[in-house]
This record gives structure tokens, C-alpha cells and sequence, in this order.
């Protein structure tokens, strides 16, 4: 039996899946802030209501990790069109189902008939609970079936939801529908449904074996690694595009994209990089990646990040995950608590702490809030649920705060919602220190073979500064000012 805490989030989980509108969420994030009490809060959450029949659906779906339910929380957007897929080389990416388009394909064909039975009217069912072949599945289980399937029919380039799909006229004669019930002959349905079954074609499978290839990177000289960036094709304005990036390697990479906007973003073994997608994005997932600092436009969906280890990511989303990671750090304004599911090492928590020109229109465009906000909240799931020594929140002490590195035309000039008084304080007391050094320095008398003397060793030491904390690889791979801001906004 679930416990409540693991209830709510499998409903919230559907519920973000759907995709409420921007202006719906942050109608519920002013409402969820403006709770000062459990009861008032559980008052608003008992409003939020789901189709059942697609709930039941979701549900179900996650037999797809035989091991545990809980292993549908990695983040990842499926049961959904915009189905990830295996790991670059063709091969199974850690055992995770959720991104291969043919585990999807095998799972729905093999479990097909259970779904039907489970979305039957009681009526529907004989007394062993089974369908007969005098079944009929109503339209209504259908609209709930196009939260899984979608298609197209006599080369289309129209993507139609299954219930509208059904209903076309070429389609009608094989499927079973009546128009006197207004349901579908189940035997008939069944069958028509498993003869036209496919993979995902606009999943990840397709993205790397025909998506455009996008030149958003280097090679770098010295290394046998090439860097693979590849886009999903907008041959259908319905489905969010897909965008890949594997390999990059001691970069910074810098876009604010219309290819980006909107689009499942999945980021591949990058290795001591610094990668800035500053547009509004649906879904992230970080896998096998180090030494790296990821800085996010605000994510509609999840953010997942597996198997990583020392790296740094700065973002703004819905919901934040993260499994089998290693010493890595998460600056984050969320409105839901960060996930931990296992296997992870020395994490850390800290308050989101950067900005750049278009962050806010950019969240308001995905209905992100900058309250309620429970960076500092995380809920341990799975095998480590009761050891609470895997995370830490980010000492002040620890804090600086991230600056973006290239210009865009906006209006955002500070941090969204600010920062928790802490760290504002550590932030005071230090520029409170900067002041006293220049006020010294002012006040030193220094001739001028003495202030030329003075800044060659204050500058040497700001080097030795850079070289010790690798911060000096990021600024040796920054472009010029001119050409940075092509990069950023191409």
C-alpha cells in the first residue's frame, strides 16, 4: 500500500504529465503559497481532480520497471508521444526503459488486451472479470487510450489523438464502431490496434538516425571524442521536438533557441563543459555526464539526472530527480521536492542564484512561479528513503552566486523571488569586506611604480586562483563579446 506522501506524488506526477496550462499552473502555485496550514493546503489539493480512466492507465503502465513502481519516478516523460529511446550506440542506456521507443512498442503489444479489460464498463466484464468477444469498449475508453497512442493515417503528415483517429472514416470499418452504441467492438478494436502499431517515429531512435545534425559545437584538437548534437525534425507542429547532445567535451556551449523552445532535451556523457540552453524547455535528462556545469532555461516538466557525477545544475523546473549520482550540486527553484531516488552520493542543495534577460517571460511561458519553492525540501524515495546523510543543503558559507556570461535583449535584471536571508547575509558580509580591501588600497598612498607593482601580483594571484579551481578552462572557451552573443542567440 502506498503511503500518502507516494499517493499525492503519483497524482501530481500525472497531473504535471498532462500539462495543465501556464496560466492554470501558476493560478495553483499563488494558491499552494498562499496556504499557511497543512489543512488549507490539503483543502486546495482536494480541488485537483484527473480523468480516472487515464489515471488508471498511468498506473499500469509503470509494470513497465518490474521491479518497482517506484521506478517510474526517473522523470522521464512516458507514457507520453514524446517517448525517449536507447543510449547513443543503439544500446540499452543502464537498463532504463523509459527512453527506448521499441520497450514501449513490446510493452503496449504484449499488455494491450489487459489495458482494454481494465478500461471496460462493469457490465463489459464476465464473471471471471474478462472480456467476451460481445464486449464493447465505449469512446470514452478510448479518449483515455490517446493519453498512450496517437497516429496518422494514408501518409499524413496529421498526428490525431487515437479517439479522433478512430473515428475517421478510413479507419472505422476495421475498428469495430457503432454509431448506435457510440462504442467499439473490443475483439475487433484489438485487432485493428495491433496491426497498426509502431514504433514512435518521432522518438529518440529516429532523432539519431535522421534528425538534423546541429553544428553547436567544437572538435577538440587532441581528442578522438566527436561531439553529436542532432534535432528531431518540426515535420509535425504537435509534437515537441527532441534535441540530443552527447559527447561535448571541455566547451562552453551557449544557446537561446528557437530549436530549443519547447523541445525534450536529453544531454549524453559531456565531460568538463559548461552548457548554457537558456529557452523555455518541456523536459531534461542528464545522463553519465562530469565535471560539468549545466545551466537550464526553465523546464515545463522534469528534469532527470542519472548517473552523473560532479557536476552542477542551474535551473528553474517543475519537477527535479535525480538517481546514482555522485558529488553533485542542484541550484533550483521548484515548486514540487526534489526527488532522490538511489543511489547517490554527497548531494547538495542550494537556492537557485543567477539570472539572464528573458528568465522571467521565459518561466511565465511554461507557468513556473517563483513560489512555492521547496529547493530545500527534497523527499527521499526508494532504498535510501531513511538515510538522510546522501544530501546536504549548500552551507552559506559555500555560496557565491552565478553569473551568465552573455547579453540578451529583456527585462530581468535580478535573481526571480531573490534569495533566502542566509545567503543574502554571507553575500552582504562579503562585499562588505570588498569594500574595506578598496578603501585600504585607496587610502595606502601608493606612488605609481607601487600600484603598477601592487596589481601585477593581485592579478598573478587571481590566476593561480583560476588554474586551482578550474574556473580558467571556462573563460579560455569563451568566445569574444561579439561572437558570443551570436552563439547565445542562434
Amino acid at each position: 500500500q502506498l503511503s500518502r506522501e507516494i499517493a499525492w506524488l503519483y497524482f501530481e506526477l500525472f497531473r504535471g504529465l498532462l500539462g495543465p496550462a501556464p496560466p492554470l499552473r501558476l493560478r495553483w502555485a499563488e494558491a499552494e503559497a498562499a496556504c499557511a496550514s497543512a489543512e488549507e493546503l490539503e483543502r486546495e489539493r482536494s480541488k485537483l481532480s484527473v480523468d480516472t480512466l487515464q489515471f488508471l492507465l498511468f498506473l499500469y503502465v509503470q509494470q513497465l520497471h518490474k521491479v518497482s513502481l517506484r521506478r517510474s519516478l526517473l522523470g522521464d516523460e512516458w507514457p507520453s508521444p514524446r517517448t525517449k529511446s536507447p543510449s547513443l550506440t543503439g544500446k540499452s542506456a543502464g537498463g532504463n526503459k523509459n527512453w527506448n521507443d521499441q520497450e514501449h512498442l513490446a510493452f503496449v503489444q504484449s499488455h494491450l488486451l489487459d489495458m482494454l479489460e481494465l478500461l471496460l464498463e462493469p457490465e463489459q466484464l464476465s464473471a471471471s472479470s474478462h472480456s467476451s468477444c460481445s464486449s464493447l469498449v465505449s469512446y470514452e475508453a478510448v479518449c483515455a487510450l490517446s493519453f498512450l497512442l496517437e497516429g496518422t493515417h494514408s501518409n499524413s503528415r496529421t498526428v490525431w489523438p487515437l479517439h479522433e483517429l478512430a473515428l475517421r472514416q478510413p479507419c472505422q470499418g476495421h475498428n469495430g464502431y457503432s454509431k448506435v452504441a457510440q462504442a467499439f467492438s473490443l475483439p475487433k478494436l484489438e485487432s485493428w490496434l495491433r496491426s497498426s502499431l509502431t514504433a514512435n517515429p518521432l522518438g529518440m531512435t529516429v532523432c539519431l538516425k535522421a534528425g538534423k545534425k546541429l553544428a553547436w559545437a567544437q572538435q577538440v584538437e587532441g581528442t578522438t571524442r566527436r561531439a553529436k548534437i542532432a534535432c528531431s525534425a518540426r515535420v509535425v507542429p504537435e509534437v515537441s521536438p527532441m534535441v540530443i547532445m552527447s559527447q561535448v567535451y571541455r566547451q562552453t556551449l551557449a544557446k537561446s533557441s528557437d530549436t530549443l523552445v519547447g523541445a525534450h532535451v536529453r544531454i549524453h556523457r559531456c565531460n568538463e563543459s559548461f552548457i548554457y540552453l537558456l529557452s523555455p524547455l518541456r523536459s531534461v535528462t542528464i545522463e553519465k555526464c562530469r565535471n560539468s556545469t549545466f545551466v537550464l532555461g526553465p523546464v515545463e516538466t522534469s528534469v532527470h539526472v542519472q548517473s552523473c557525477d560532479n557536476i552542477k545544475v542551474i535551473v528553474v523546473c517543475h519537477r527535479l530527480s535525480l538517481s546514482s549520482t555522485t558529488g553533485c550540486t542542484f541550484h533550483t527553484l521548484t515548486p514540487t521536492q526534489p526527488l532522490i531516488l538511489s543511489g547517490n552520493q554527497a548531494v547538495s542543495f542550494a537556492p537557485f542564484h543567477t539570472h539572464y534577460p528573458m528568465l522571467e517571460d521565459h518561466m511565465a511561458q511554461v507557468g513556473l512561479a517563483t513560489l512555492p519553492n521547496y529547493w530545500d525540501s527534497p523527499m527521499l524515495v526508494c532504498g535510501d528513503s531513511g538515510d538522510t546523510s546522501v544530501f546536504r543543503l549548500l552551507p552559506p558559507s559555500d555560496f557565491y552566486t552565478f553569473v551568465i556570461p552573455f547579453e540578451m535583449e529583456g527585462d530581468t535584471v535580478e535573481t526571480p523571488g531573490g534569495l533566502p536571508q542566509e545567503y543574502q547575509e554571507v553575500l552582504r558580509q562579503r562585499e562588505q569586506k570588498v569594500q574595506v580591501w578598496q578603501r585600504m588600497v585607496k587610502e595606502a598612498g601608493l606612488s605609481r611604480d607601487q600600484r603598477k607593482q601592487f596589481q601585477t601580483l593581485v592579478e598573478n594571484k587571481f590566476y593561480e586562483w583560476l588554474v586551482q579551481t578550474g574556473n580558467w578552462q571556462q573563460l579560455d572557451s569563451l568566445v569574444p563579446p561579439a561572437m558570443g552573443c551570436k552563439q547565445a542567440t542562434g
